[in-house]
C-alpha cells in the first residue's frame, strides 16, 4: 500500500491565520466623570457629539456627566474629587487659581459668549435699566462680568442695578417669564424663546465683549496623573468640533442636542446656525495668553484678583500641553 503524505506547513499556516483573526479582548474603557451646568446645554455640543458618535470610545474612554446648578458647584465638586473634569465660565477657575486652589484649565471650551440681554417688553433701551432687577448666573459668575461690560458702555453704572442669581440659563429665563426680574442675560435656546415671547433684545454680548467664555477645568494632581485619559478626552472633543462644523452633519447635530436637551427642534436649529456663525467652538481650545489676559483684566476691574496679573500664574504648562498635541 502506498504511503499517504501530508503537507503540514499549510495546515499550520491556516491555524495561525485563524488564530490571528480571533479578536483580542478589548481593553476596558476608562471612565471620566464630568460636571456640567444645567441639562443638555449647547455649550457642551461637542461633548454630546463625541459621545454619540463614539469618538471617546475610540480612545477607550467613557465620559459620564453629572448635572450641577452653577459654576460654583462645578468647582466645589472638582476640588472635592467627586468629578474629574468640569465646565465653567473661565472667571471661576482663574479666581480659584489666584487664591491658591490646585486646579487648572485644560482648554477653552467656548471662545465666543453667545449671550444677549433680554428685558420686559416695556423697556426699549439699555439706559432704562437703571434701578431695575437683572438676573445673572451668580455673584462671582462670568455672566455678571459680561453683564457689567454691556450695561456700563450703555450708560448704566453697575451699582445702579439690582442683581439676583440663578445658575442656569433655563432658571434665568423662568425668572424673566414669571415677572420676577426686569431683564435676564440669556444664551441659546432661551434667547430664541424670549424673542418668540415678545421680550426686548437690549443687545448682543459679542457686539461689545471679546473674551472667551467657558473652559474645561481639572484638579491639578489628578490631571498630571491621568494624561492619557485627558488626551483621549481632548481628542474626542476636537473630533466633535470638526464634525459639528461640517455642514453635511447639520441635521444629525441638531438631533443629538435635541435628544439631550429636550428643547424645541426649531430652537436647536437656530442655535446651531448661530454657533457656527459666531465660531463658538475652538477645535483644540489651546490656552492663548491674550485670551487669559482678558479674564485677568475682568477680575482686576471688579477687585477680585489678589495676586499679580501675571498670565503664567494661570496656565499650568504640563496640563495645557495636553491639548497642544491633539491632531
Amino acid at each position: 500500500m502506498a504511503k499517504r503524505s501530508y503537507c503540514i506547513a499549510p495546515l499550520a499556516a491556516l491555524a495561525m491565520l485563524a488564530s490571528a483573526t480571533v479578536p483580542r479582548e478589548a481593553r476596558a474603557a476608562d471612565t471620566i466623570t464630568m460636571g456640567v451646568i444645567g441639562v443638555g446645554s449647547a455649550q457642551q455640543w461637542a461633548l454630546w457629539i463625541a459621545d454619540a458618535k463614539g469618538f471617546f470610545a475610540d480612545n477607550d474612554l467613557k465620559v459620564e456627566t453629572v448635572t450641577t446648578p452653577s459654576a460654583a458647584a462645578v468647582m466645589q465638586q472638582i476640588i472635592a474629587g467627586s468629578i474629574q473634569i468640569g465646565t465653567a465660565g473661565l472667571t471661576s477657575p482663574m479666581r480659584a487659581i489666584d487664591q491658591g486652589v490646585a486646579v487648572a484649565v485644560l482648554a477653552i471650551e467656548t471662545q465666543a459668549p453667545p449671550y444677549s440681554l433680554w428685558s420686559k417688553p416695556g423697556l426699549k433701551s439699555m439706559s432704562e435699566l437703571r434701578g431695575k432687577t437683572i438676573v445673572v448666573g451668580g455673584a462671582k459668575d462670568i455672566t455678571r462680568t459680561y453683564l457689567e461690560r454691556m450695561i456700563v458702555p450703555g450708560g448704566v453704572p453697575k451699582d445702579q442695578v439690582d442683581l439676583i442669581y440663578a445658575g442656569s440659563a433655563s432658571a434665568r429665563f423662568s425668572a424673566l417669564t414669571a415677572g420676577a426680574v426686569d431683564a435676564a442675560l440669556l444664551n441659546p435656546p432661551f434667547n430664541f424663546k424670549a424673542q418668540a415671547a415678545g421680550f426686548t433684545n437690549l443687545g448682543n454680548l459679542t457686539d461689545t465683549v471679546q473674551m472667551p467664555f467657558t473652559g474645561y477645568v481639572v484638579a491639578t494632581a489628578w490631571a498630571k496623573a491621568h494624561k492619557p485619559q485627558l488626551t483621549g478626552f481632548a481628542t474626542g472633543i476636537a473630533r466633535g468640533v470638526d464634525w459639528f462644523n461640517d455642514e453635511a452633519n447639520r441635521n444629525e447635530a441638531i438631533d443629538i442636542l435635541q435628544k439631550v436637551s429636550k428643547a424645541d427642534r426649531e430652537d436647536v436649529a437656530a442655535t446651531y446656525d448661530l454657533y457656527r456663525k459666531l465660531q463658538v467652538f475652538p477645535r483644540k481650545g489651546t490656552l492663548a495668553g491674550s485670551q487669559i489676559a482678558t479674564i485677568i483684566k475682568a477680575l482686576q476691574d471688579v477687585g477680585e484678583l489678589d495676586g499679580p496679573p501675571d498670565v503664567a500664574r494661570f496656565i499650568d504648562p504640563q496640563i495645557a500641553s495636553i491639548v497642544e498635541g491633539v491632531k
